[in-house]
Parts: structure tokens; sequence; C-alpha cells
């Protein structure tokens, strides 16, 4: 498997997901392009969609992607040319497969039964092994991504299946790793959950049209509502006569992302029937019982801390404040190729507002450290701006292994966490104290579901 540099000191999802099958006559390009708007956050290097007509000719797929965000790459004239009744998109931030426009989804191809697309959010583990078995069939080329090696293994199996969902389920037997993947005929529009649950799916209805959805915020952000999450190992197909769900595949314990509930999902979303605001204010309040300090205020970096500042500030009775302003106009800067471009690129992005910490002992709340460099820049810039004391709180616990399910979190050897102390990391990131959430304390943030906690434990729920 393949790991993309991690680009500063944050973590990043791989992908986010979106589909609709409306009824005949509805263009839904609109609403994919909106929805993904609203999944902008889970991946900001490519954007794309596939559409048909379910009354169309066969093999009529129109697909347009390319390099960028959302709005750069589809236009209005896009909108138009797009037309078609079903259809699927995707956000793209790489992991596995490497930063190249090649890599953009959907991937669409045509074989000898008809068409298909395919769009996917996680990491199939053992795509090298599937695509040396492709290379021999004659299928897959040198640079196939994951996506393409899932697509080929879809299409292998739709030749010996009397239809695309009974070759999704096929397919899905040979897979290893965190996925939650949407793939589309011309006439059916097909989801499915890892079924370990590791990466989120959602089911949506507007009207009379479905929904599939990485997150519950991209039906809100078209009008849609939620209907209920896609239950691992689920595989739900839509049709014109509606939805129905194939349970073949489920059975295994659920193993939920712990991170969709700490950093990557939008706060508005519900994921697993968890608000994510919810749980990033329950970690706050749990960080407060155990590891209190004398302060003047409770600050979050912007935007993954603050939720969780404000919980910590609820249970310790400290006021919360805000002391950063954050230029939301600065694109993709966490895409830099030298550690002074990312360096620059955090003053660029955050200002200290300096009437707000001037004299006052703060208690600073992130989501995570990975390699520290971010958060010694903070401190510095609250040092500079007159802050006394600084004290850290990570609404995690410290980063001590990889993952392998399509987050871009490196290699143990570029975790500050792998191998420093706690103390070590304080020292390294200039903190006056420094503290991490129990791990213990996971479970209560969300209500008891079954999570991948692998990243902190080392106790990979597939290998």
């Amino acid at each position: 498997m393949k790991s993309a540099p991690s680009c500063g000191d944050k973590l990043h999802e791989e992908c986010g997901v979106f589909g609709i099958l409306a009824p005949p006559g509805t263009a839904v390009a609109p609403d994919i392009a909106t929805g993904l708007l609203a999944l902008q956050h889970r991946g900001q290097e490519a954007a794309g969609m596939s559409v048909s007509r379910t009354d169309g000719p066969r093999g009529n797929l129109l697909t347009k992607k390319g390099p960028g965000l959302v709005a750069e790459v589809f236009s209005e004239s896009d909108m138009v040319r797009l037309n078609g009744n079903i259809g699927i998109g995707h956000v793209r931030y790489s992991t596995a497969g490497g930063s190249v426009p090649e890599n953009a989804q959907p991937i669409a191809m045509n074989y000898i039964k008809g068409s298909l697309a395919v769009v996917h959010n996680g990491n199939i583990m053992n795509a090298e092994e599937l695509k040396d078995r492709q290379l021999h069939r004659g299928q897959a080329h040198v640079t196939t991504s994951d996506t393409e090696v899932l697509a080929y293994e879809i299409i292998t199996a739709r030749l010996h299946s009397p239809s695309i969902e009974e070759a999704v389920i096929r397919a899905a037997g040979n897979l290893r790793g965190g996925y939650a993947c949407l793939i589309m005929s011309p006439r059916k529009l097909v989801g499915i959950r890892d079924p370990y649950g590791i990466k989120p799916l959602v089911l949506g209805k507007k009207g009379d049209a479905w929904l599939l959805a990485s997150e519950s915020a991209a039906f809100q952000a078209v009008g849609a509502e939620l209907i209920r999450d896609i239950e691992p190992g689920e595989v739900v197909v839509v049709d014109e006569s509606g939805a129905k769900s194939i349970r073949t595949l489920c059975g295994k314990p659920p193993a939920h992302c712990v991170f969709e509930y700490i950093y990557f999902a939008r706060n508005d979303s519900v994921i697993d029937g968890i608000e994510v605001r919810t749980a990033r204010f329950q970690a706050g309040r749990a960080l407060a019982r155990q590891s209190a300090v004398e302060a003047d205020i409770v600050a979050g970096v912007p935007d993954s801390g603050l939720v969780a500042a404000e919980g910590f500030a609820a249970q310790s009775g400290l006021p919360f404040g805000l002391i950063f302003h954050k230029n939301s106009y600065i694109g993709r800067s966490f895409i830099k190729p030298t550690d002074a471009e990312r360096q620059a690129a955090v003053h660029r992005k955050l200002s200290v507002i300096k009437s707000a910490v001037e004299g006052k002992r703060i208690v600073l709340i992130d989501d995570s450290i990975v390699r520290g460099t971010t958060m010694r820049q903070i401190i510095d810039m609250l040092r500079a701006a007159g802050a006394r004391q600084v004290h850290v709180r990570i609404s995690s616990p410290p980063f001590l292994h990889p993952c392998y399910y399509g987050t871009d979190v490196p290699t143990d050897r570029r975790l500050i966490a792998s191998g420093h102390s706690t103390e070590e990391v304080r020292a390294r990131i200039g903190a006056d104290s420094l503290a991490y959430l129990n791990l213990d304390d996971l479970p209560a943030m969300v209500g008891g579901l079954g999570l991948c906690t692998a990243c902190f434990t080392g106790k990979y729920p597939v290998r």
C-alpha cells in the first residue's frame, strides 16, 4: 500500500462521495455539485462526477473531473451538458495512488455488458495484489489506482453475475480495507460499506429521489432528508422501484473510524446515530475532568478545536474565547512541497487577536498533534502576542501508529508521540503543559459505539 507524503501537521481524509437517483427528466448534476461542495472538507485536490439517463441508451455515461476545488472543476455549462437523472460524484484528497490528475474520480468504464462508474472513500489494502491478478488477465495497467482496481474487480464479477449488485457483492469478497463505495450503472445506483463500517455512508431521500453520501451534511445542502446510516457490510441498491438492502456481508463487529467524530466530519453531520458536534463537546468535557489547569481563558484552534474548547470551558467553568482570526480564502494551502512553505501557510491562515491573549494564561484545545510543527508555530505566535502561559489540551489520545484505511497518518517514524514522551512533546512544542484525551474516554464520547482506534492502540480490525 502506498501513502502520500503528509502535508503539514494535520490529518486529511481520503475522499467524499455523493450519489443520487431521481425520476426520469430530473437533472441531478446541480445537486451533485452542491453535495460535493458540502463535502469539500474531505478532499480538496480533485473533484468529478458521472451522470446518465435511466431512460436513455445504455452506455451513455457522461463524466467531468479534474484537479481543484468543486467550484473550479465544474462550470455552468457543465451543469447543462451533464444531463441525467442518475449520477455519482467525488472529492479527493490523495493518500494511496498519489496526487496526479489521472487519479481523480469517478472511474467510468465501458465493458461487454454495458458501462459503470465508481467512486470510493477509503483504502483497499490489498489493491496491489488484486492489480497483479488483473495485469495477468490483461485488464489493469501499471499506474492503475485503487478505484480502477475496484472497477475492474466489479466488471470481472459482472461477467458472471446476473446483476450489478450481485457483481458488487462478489467483488467485495476479494477486498480488504476500510471503504465506502458508490457504483453507478445506467439504470442503478449501488452503495456498499466495508464490513466493519470503518468509513461512513448514509442514505437520504428528497421527494422521489434517493441519495447516498459520506455525510448527512451533504443532504442538508440539497434539501434532502437523512433516512439512516448504511450498516457495516450492507449493500443498498437504488433503482426506479426504490431502495432495497442486501445484508449478505454484514455481521462483523463495527469499528467506525474515531476520527470522523474527532476531526474529519462536519459539526452538523450525524454519523451512525451520533451528532458530530455533541461528540466533540463531550471530548472537551472529558479533557477538563482529567486535566484541569488554572487559566484565564479556553480557546480552540480553528476550526477543529473550537467545539472541544467549548466543552472544556463548560466543564471547567473557565470562559471560552476566540483568540484567532482565520483567513477562509487561502485555498489549498495545506498542499505545500517544503517545510518552509508549510510554515508560511500557517501564518497566512491564522493570526492572533492580541487583545484577547495579552497577559493571559490560555488553555489551547486542538484535535491532534501529528508532527508538532504547526502547534509549535501557533504557540510561538501566542507568546509573541503577549500570552503569559499556553497549556495545550488535545481532544484525542496520542498518535502512535499509522492508519491503513485511507487516512493520511504518516508512518510511526513521523508521528511525534510515537518516539517521544508527553513531556518531551511538550518541550518540543513549547507549551507550559500538555495533556491528551484518555483512551478510556473515547467510547463515552460516542455513546458506546464500536470504534476503530488502531492509530492509538495498534489494534487493527483489518490487516
